[in-house]
């Protein structure tokens, strides 16, 4: 059977390895090794020089490493993916990697906090400018495109907002004017949202989050075409040096095994938490790309598999209302990242986004009574009886 037929489940487990090729180990064995011994001088010239292919030092390139990458690869339908040491690390060799000075980033409304640090520090010491939209219409993005526009970065789902973008349009119009288009799929993952089926040019995501599933590793990866992939692996990644270490590969590519039915249950216990929380009268609104009264709804059904496991509400009262109802939670931990079996929970406006102006907070939609829940893999009555009994408190 062709791999190309394979659903998109078994790619997970199989894609980017094949046993025979390793002595038959089930499980791809783990390179923990910084370099590579050469049979003679000869051939080492040859491998610097690109005339030979073999691995040279991990920096460069490592069989684990690679054959992570290979299955991010098939899993985003790219034809080839790079593996980083964050997600930052992935973020910001793209980002270089297309930027030139005087040039400019077009970006949804909306992102990271430490994407938006690093679109400040690319304009104010390298003189690369950024600016936001809400790519709401094609009038928007058309508007908001400049001469100077090197490429459009997206975050879909947004965090912590959950607004949505429509890839395919946004992908269409950059397209006409040969703009590239950069898609963080983090809240995604591979499973419930392609970007690159849908016409943009690079999806990358923290693999620390979905992909790694279990919170012992901070990875990213991206995947593209290899022309432009092989040009960041050259240049950002090779110089800059944000590679993932063999182990950190060793452990995603374990994740991955089970992404899907990790998603699946993720999913799952969030549409019932999202049931619960939309009938609570101290939660005054709730952003979930799941909900048919979501603006964005109608781009969910059209562009991801399932709506994903995050939700943000705000609570009624203040910014301290807020943080007293978190501090009154048991099961679910008071942590930034997400996409852990653990349910985790974190307040935006003075964590993940502290880093962002008041001002652009305010125009992303971030109050100071914003939670974001990334709802883990527990029994989902244990998670809404532990939401309960602290609402109760405050």
């Amino acid at each position: 059977m062709a791999e190309k037929d394979l659903h998109l489940e078994t790619r997970m487990i199989h894609s980017g390895y094949s046993p025979k090729e390793h002595k038959g180990s089930l499980v791809p064995p783990l390179f923990q090794t910084s370099t590579f011994v050469f049979d003679n001088a000869a051939q080492g010239g040859r491998r610097f020089a690109g005339e030979e292919d073999g691995y040279i030092y991990t920096r460069l390139g490592n069989p684990t490493i690679k054959a992570l990458e290979d299955r991010i690869a098939e899993l985003e339908g790219g034809e080839a993916a790079l593996a980083f040491s964050s997600g930052m690390a992935a973020v910001s060799a793209i980002l270089f990697t297309l930027a030139k000075s005087g040039g400019h980033i077009l970006c949804s409304q909306g992102v990271y906090g430490c994407t938006y640090g690093l679109l400040k520090l690319m304009e104010e010491n390298f003189g690369i400018a950024h600016s936001f939209s809400p790519m709401e219409t094609p009038e928007q993005v058309k508007e908001s495109i400049r001469d100077t526009t090197c490429c459009v970065f997206i975050e879909t789902p947004i965090n912590p907002t959950m607004k949505l973008v429509d890839l395919k349009m946004v992908a269409d119009i950059a397209k006409e004017k040969g703009i590239p288009v950069v898609v963080d799929n983090t809240f995604s993952s591979p499973y419930l949202q392609n970007p690159l089926a849908l016409g943009c040019d690079v999806s990358l995501h923290s693999a620390t989050k979905y992909i790694c599933g279990h919170g012992d590793v901070i990875a990213g990866v991206a995947a593209g075409k290899a022309e432009f992939m092989n040009k960041v692996a050259m240049s950002a990644q090779k110089d800059i040096g944000g590679v993932i270490s063999p182990f950190d590969a060793w452990l995603l590519l374990r994740g991955i095994k089970t992404l899907a039915v990790r998603m699946d249950r993720h999913c799952e216990n969030a549409k019932q938490i999202f049931s619960y929380l939309n009938e609570h009268p101290k939660v005054s609104s709730i952003h979930y790309p799941g909900d048919p009264a979501h603006p964005d709804f109608h781009i969910c059904e059209k562009q991801m598999k399932k709506p994903g496991g995050l939700i943000s509400f705000t609570v009624e009262g203040t910014k301290e209302t807020a943080q007293a109802f978190m501090d009154e939670l048991r099961l679910i931990q008071i942590a930034v990242s997400l996409g852990d079996a653990e349910t985790l929970v974190q307040h935006p406006a003075t964590m993940t986004h502290s880093g962002v102006s008041p001002e652009d907070r305010d125009k992303m939609g971030i109050t100071d009574t914003l939670i974001r829940l990334s709802v883990g893999l527990e029994a989902w009555e244990d998670i809404r009886d532990d939401l309960d009994q602290a609402f109760a408190k405050i």
